[in-house]
């Protein structure tokens, strides 16, 4: 069965890009029902519980919203640069350098009008990402060192610097705990619980926050710089065949750079959500797995926006599901969720290819028996 050869041509898009990826999950999350059952739960009533505590109540809706803007942001940066074909392992690095910019940029300048204090904040973000980020492309462009081992590298820099500053230079000295001072409360960015209550709409803390509108247009930006724009072809030209974008006339030095710089900047948007949005401070380790999940986000979704975003919403339902299904259920851990990620991760990308050529074997004969009907 293995050997099975599909022409590529004549399958259609929505099997490659739709059915198999549910068949993946579907297998995933089967597997982690046995798993579930096996740890002496009721899977069923686990999947219930999943559902109820992700759209049940509305504080539980904005926490799966909440934690969809992080795996937006983070299976964008993925997905940028893999399409030059480049394997950034460091969101998690990119996101916690990161808010590091985003804090900066607030407390020093937040004596200006708040819009301009959440645009530069937005920057600094951005930049603070993209220049962690520059520094393993450049490895990998002109140096040769492979993005991979670098990446995971400086994911364990960032984290030691951070810890550095947070204990010896930023760190709120009314306090023993290693994080910053909070922001000026005038310029966080208004929450859900805020808005709803503007609304009429009266609910307990959430931290949901503007930046999900943030998420929504970032998705826009990398579908139009990836498909609509000079920039995305030469940089999927380089990750197709490097060769022969060589002969072509692009560079495929400048390109790594651009494509890791961007994904950097996106990694980097993370922290505008917890700094400026949840946390309104820096806090040890608050990337927290962020980074490393957004590589099953993108994945999942085909390294397309249209297909990030469910697949988002999807390890957001994870996420706040998971919290309720921990609580009712003392024989299921967090760390069992933990590897239901794991199993999602592996039947996305290491066995991604387990069943593709029987699907799409078995869709291209069935359209070619309707066309000879």
């Amino acid at each position: 069965m293995s050997n099975i050869v599909v022409d590529k041509t004549k399958v259609p898009w929505w099997v490659s890009n739709v059915i198999v990826p549910f068949v993946n999950l579907s297998l995933a999350l089967l597997v982690s029902g046995i798993f579930i059952f096996i740890a002496g739960e009721n899977p069923i009533e686990a999947v219930k519980l999943i559902i109820f505590g992700s759209f049940g109540y509305i504080q539980g809706f904005a926490y799966t919203l909440y934690y969809t803007t992080n795996f937006i942001f983070t299976g964008l940066a993925f997905a940028v640069a893999f399409h030059c074909r480049l394997f950034n392992i460091g969101g998690e690095g990119q996101a916690y350098i990161g808010g590091l910019g985003v804090f900066l940029v607030a407390v020093n300048l937040s004596f200006l009008p708040v819009p301009i204090v959440w645009l530069l904040a937005i920057l600094g973000a951005i930049l603070f990402g993209a220049a962690w980020a520059y520094i393993p492309a450049y490895l990998q462009s002109k140096r040769g060192s492979h993005v991979v081992i670098t990446t995971i590298m400086f994911n364990f820099i960032a984290s030691s610097l951070m810890i550095y500053l947070l204990v010896d230079v930023i760190r709120d000295t009314n306090q023993m705990a290693p994080h910053t001072v909070k922001l000026p409360e005038e310029i966080w960015l208004p929450s859900f619980e805020a808005l709803s209550g503007v609304l009429g709409i009266k609910i307990r803390y959430s931290p949901l926050n503007l930046t999900f509108l943030l998420a929504i247009v970032s998705l826009f930006f990398v579908w139009f710089l990836i498909w609509k724009t000079r920039w995305g072809y030469e940089m999927r030209a380089v990750g197709h065949n490097t060769q022969a974008a060589i002969y072509a006339g692009i560079s495929p030095h400048k390109n790594i750079i651009i494509a890791m710089c961007i994904s950097g900047g996106l990694a980097g948007l993370l922290g505008v959500n917890e700094i400026l949005g949840v946390s309104h401070k820096i806090q040890a380790g608050f990337p927290a797995g962020y980074g490393f999940t957004g590589i099953a986000v993108a994945l999942m979704g085909r390294n397309h926006p249209i297909g990030i975003l469910p697949a988002a919403f999807l390890f957001g339902i994870l996420y706040q599901g998971g919290s309720e299904v921990t609580f009712e259920m003392p024989n299921i851990t967090r760390y069992m969720f933990v590897a239901v990620q794991g199993l999602i991760i592996l039947f996305s990308g290491a066995l991604e290819n387990l069943f593709r050529p029987q699907i799409e074997s078995f869709f291209v004969n069935r359209l070619n028996r309707e066309v000879r009907s």
